[in-house]
């Protein structure tokens, strides 16, 4: 299995925004591009792909949405649009009760959880993490293991304190020397895992 991390300094910790103007929530709008390329194929879900939406934004961080839907055919199967990924995401930061990780329906969890703790509890459980960097490794040139997980920045990116910390606890990798959109880096690492069979 692949996972993605997708973490905002930005995006709203509750799920009081409007979907009709998801730039103002924090950017929200890159968090639901990121969510359908990483799931999305044509006529099918990945049932291989776990995504963890990290959000530091006001007004109550941080925020870490778990989402592996598996295929699974359900009242909270993911569409398309990016109205329902929207109304989707603020459904889970509704459900959020203080001090639990709460399970919205199987598949779909939302909890208070830093990046750091996260990256932490995947190392224990001996994953391969790896930071999307530009200075870092070209992703054409890493035998990928299985389960390799994949952290990935909003449109600021990372500040420096935080990237020095992630790059001591994961590899960096690049994915070439253009600047991509954060949801198109997870189509171009979807790809290579494709190719490489993982």
């Amino acid at each position: 299995m692949r996972e993605f991390i997708y973490f905002s300094n930005k995006a709203r910790t509750t799920g009081n925004f409007d979907t009709r103007n998801l730039m103002d929530a924090g950017r929200m709008d890159i968090a639901c591009h990121i969510l359908i390329n990483a799931f999305f194929l044509s006529h099918k879900i990945r049932d291989d792909t776990k995504l963890h939406l990290v959000f530091n934004g006001a007004p109550d961080p941080p925020k870490h949405i778990s989402i592996f839907p598996a295929g699974k055919k359900s009242s909270g199967n993911i569409t398309i649009s990016k109205k329902d990924v929207a109304n989707l995401i603020k459904k889970l930061l509704f459900k959020y009760r203080p001090g639990k990780n709460t399970i919205v329906e199987p598949g779909y969890e939302i909890e208070k959880k830093s990046l750091f703790t996260l990256v932490d509890e995947l190392i224990n459980q001996g994953k391969e993490i790896y930071v999307l960097d530009d200075r870092g490794e070209d992703i054409r040139k890493i035998e990928f293991k299985d389960n390799p997980v994949f952290i990935i920045g909003d449109n600021d990116g990372f500040n420096t304190k935080e990237l020095k910390k992630l790059k001591s606890l994961a590899t960096p990798i690049s994915v070439g020397k253009k600047v991509y959109f954060a949801s198109q880096v997870v189509t171009i690492i979807n790809n290579e895992l494709d190719y490489q069979n993982i």
